[in-house]
């Protein structure tokens, strides 16, 4: 498993948004199903979270590496920030939409993805979506995923290509998949 500098990282996040790149395209699909709640699985050094917390979502951050979570702690330090590994995360609480943005499944051991999947699918609550997006070409398959989820109980209900909507169509190298319990 990959381990990465939040600093460094969060610097390159904030150069594309100077260049007038809209990094918050995740969190824009999330608003649009009005969630009052979200975990954001994955988080990194709270982009997503960050930006949904200003629509005044309660939104919790979870990441297994130390140092994303230390930048998002460090850049907002009154949001709820977790340092736990997804495969086994139990929070003991559901949310409205649980997120797994900017290729969470393909970070993880091949062996863990289901229990990724499973895990984080068990604080989507009754009504609630469970949302990520991911590169197809890294070994992961979106049939794994959708069995998966489907394993975990939660319904395929959409899927796109990117964040912003573009039509997914079988050739496609990103998938956003929108899950409902």
């Amino acid at each position: 498993m990959p381990t990465f500098d939040g600093r460094e990282y969060q610097a390159r996040i904030d150069a594309l948004a100077d260049t007038g790149v809209d990094i918050h395209g995740e969190a824009t699909l999330i608003r649009s199903f009005n969630p009052a709640s979200v975990l954001d699985a994955g988080c990194g050094t709270g982009r997503v979270a960050i930006e949904l917390a200003r629509y005044d979502i309660e939104t919790v951050g979870v990441d297994v590496d130390a140092s994303m979570i230390a930048e998002a702690r460090r850049q907002a330090p009154g949001m709820t920030w977790i340092q736990s590994d997804l495969a086994t995360l139990s929070l003991g609480r559901s949310f409205d939409a649980v997120v797994l943005a900017g290729n969470v499944p393909l970070f993880c051991p091949i062996e863990t993805r289901t229990s990724l999947v499973r895990a984080c699918a068990a604080h989507v609550r009754p009504g609630g979506a469970m949302i990520a997006g991911f590169q197809l070409d890294q070994d992961y398959e979106l049939n794994d995923y959708d069995l998966a989820c489907d394993a975990a109980g939660l319904t395929l209900v959409e899927r796109s290509a990117t964040w912003d909507g573009a039509q997914f169509a079988a050739d496609c190298s990103y998938a956003v998949s929108v899950h409902t319990r």
